[in-house]
């Protein structure tokens, strides 16, 4: 009897033992980070405020954007260049963004724009939350590396191309080359708190090459706390 006991505690210490080191294999810096975003997407809402910096004298040089999502609803982004703000909404596979005069429109009536207002489509269809993006972020990164709450890593070439310009989903983009990039994410008790992504590169427009050197910053905030409110003429124009 005492034989069989202490073989029945060998064989449960072998199995804690063989979990542990299973989950232990399992446990990465990629997958933390996946893990991270995945935990941010199954929350019922969140915040979020992007900042750009980019060498002084480039001829683009967004401002802050403010974003608010919730889980299987409307997304609400606010940006910002210079003195002026477009708002968008964001359901699915449609969109409305505010013009000039502070009216909503469709992405499909704007699709024909001329000036500024043409890129504004591209932009909004370009947008992702930041649990799509550090989702996509991390499949990017290489030789992720955690140092206490922090997680950093390079981004392939490919994922620097991904980030250096806006491509129209399903088309084709300018010609990039030299492109490269670095990534960090900070989690804290497993919950993503914020994220940074640094590219550059040489982007080809129209037969003109443009060095782009642009560094992100993304952070989280007001998660399960944040109401995203949709005037009635931007729902109009989803529908």
């Amino acid at each position: 009897m005492k034989d069989l006991s202490m073989n029945k505690n060998m064989l449960i210490c072998a199995t804690v033992l063989l979990a542990s080191s299973l989950l232990a294999a399992d446990s990465s810096p990629q997958s933390d980070i996946t893990n991270a975003a995945k935990k941010l997407a199954e929350k019922g809402n969140y915040s979020w405020k992007t900042t750009v910096v980019v060498p002084e004298g480039s001829q683009f040089r967004p401002g802050p954007t403010e974003g608010k999502t919730e889980k299987d609803g409307f997304t609400h982004i606010t940006m910002s260049f210079g003195d002026n703000t477009t708002q968008a909404v964001i359901k699915g596979e449609k969109a409305a963004v505010t013009n000039q005069d502070g009216g909503w429109q469709s992405l499909s009536e704007l699709d024909n724009a001329e000036g500024a207002a043409r890129f504004l489509p591209m932009m909004v269809r370009n947008v992702k939350t930041p649990a799509v993006q550090t989702t996509e972020l991390a499949s990017s990164a290489k030789n992720l590396k955690k140092e206490g709450d922090a997680y950093s890593g390079d981004l392939s070439e490919e994922g620097a191309k991904t980030l250096l310009t806006f491509r129209r989903p399903g088309g084709d983009g300018p010609t990039i080359s030299n492109a490269k990039g670095s990534v960090k994410f900070w989690l804290k008790d497993g919950d993503l708190s914020k994220y940074e992504f640094k590219v550059k590169g040489t982007v080809n427009f129209n037969g003109t090459d443009r060095d782009v050197d642009r560094a992100t910053t993304v952070e989280i905030k007001d998660v399960g706390t944040t109401k995203v409110t949709v005037p009635e003429e931007a729902k109009k124009k989803l529908s």
